[in-house]
Parts: C-alpha cells; structure tokens; sequence
C-alpha cells in the first residue's frame, strides 16, 4: 500500500526533471536549425544583427550589426525577432 505513493512522486520527478528538459532542447534545436539568411536574431549576449551568411560545416554564422560584421556560433543565437518584427506591421 505504501508503495503506490513512492510510485507516483517518482512518476511526477521523472516526469518534471528529465521530460522537461529534453522537450525545451528539442524545441531549441528545431529553432537553431531552422535558422535562415535574412533572419533578424538577438544573441545570448544580446546582441542584435542580422544573419547574413551561415558556414554549414563549422557551425557558426555571420551577423551583421550596425558595427560591422561579427562572427558568432549559431548556438549562440537565442531567439528571433524578425517574426515580431513581421508581427507589428
């Protein structure tokens, strides 16, 4: 009888520590590759730029800012704002 509480507090752990996670990095992923020329991306350090070149093989992108051109990693990139950009017009 003791057992099915153990039971479900393990259930609701696994559930909110492990599922959790693996459901944002999946999410993250799917946005990273999706990641395309022209979009308009705020970095983890945010800064602002636009995407003008992607190097396939070496994971890293080209931002352009009002200071010129900068080289980041695309995991560096955190989210995008030419959809709220798009949004407002």
């Amino acid at each position: 009888m003791d057992v099915i509480p153990l039971l479900l507090f393990t259930g609701a752990i696994f559930f909110l520590m492990i599922l959790g996670p693996m459901r944002k990095q999946k999410k993250e992923k799917t946005f990273l590759t999706a990641l395309k020329i022209g979009d308009r991306v705020v970095t983890k350090s945010g800064l602002h730029g636009k995407i003008v070149e992607i190097k396939e093989g070496s994971d890293t992108c080209i931002l352009e800012t009002m200071a010129g051109k900068i080289r980041y990693e695309i995991s560096a990139v955190s989210h995008e704002m030419s959809i709220k950009i798009n949004k407002k017009k």
